[in-house]
């Protein structure tokens, strides 16, 4: 059983969240990629929920979606936020917070030609987060689309990725007695992650 010790950290935390997603997907964790992400309006209201993470790079947890969803305008307005990840079956929990950026058009391209024709099309028939009249008129729009491309569906441009650029990430993982580890990563000056264990 994989214990989180200051014997085995890594000094970058996405180094260290690559060790526990490899050792959630070897011990059976259905969903590993499931996130909560965490956002809230100019004026601080909140929201939630779960989406994909897509991949975990250049100090940032990537995920795609509709920018014009309840998220999308979120992080148009206040481009901050959290997110949480949970593996019940290793009882271990990840949270990080950050500034969070657009990807690249080539990415959310490259992404996107990667997604089945299906998917693609529900990119374009989704008029995420809107008010729509019943299901007939959502699967009627998505006909429509897919009646409208050939094999090759371009990205829409209101669909794309974003990058979460974290600034602190925490790993939790739960022990007897509530007595569970936690530590926390913040980034510091030049690139360097200040590494400490916190109280449970």
């Amino acid at each position: 059983m994989f214990r989180l010790e200051e014997t085995n950290l890594k000094s970058d935390p996405f180094d260290q969240f690559s060790v526990l997603y490899k050792y959630a997907q070897d011990e059976g964790q259905p969903s590993p990629e499931a996130m909560a992400l965490a956002t809230s309006t100019k004026d601080g209201s909140p929201s939630t929920r779960f989406v994909l993470l897509n991949e975990v790079s250049d100090g940032s947890f990537i995920f795609f979606t509709n920018y014009e969803s309840k998220k999308g305008h979120d992080i148009n307005e206040n481009p901050r936020a959290a997110l949480a990840i949970y593996w019940p079956k290793v009882s271990i929990q990840i949270r990080a917070e950050g500034d969070v950026e657009l990807l690249s058009a080539n990415r959310s391209n490259a992404y996107f030609g990667l997604r089945s024709r299906e998917s693609q099309i529900s990119a374009w028939a989704s008029q995420q987060s809107e008010i729509v009249p019943n299901r007939k008129y959502i699967e009627e729009k998505w006909i429509e689309f897919d009646n409208k491309f050939d094999q090759s569906v371009p990205r829409p441009s209101n669909w794309g990725g974003f990058m979460l650029k974290a600034k602190v990430v925490e790993f939790w993982q739960s022990r007897e007695h509530r007595l569970h580890d936690r530590i926390r990563y913040t980034l510091e000056n030049r690139g360097y992650w200040r590494i400490e264990r916190l109280s449970p």
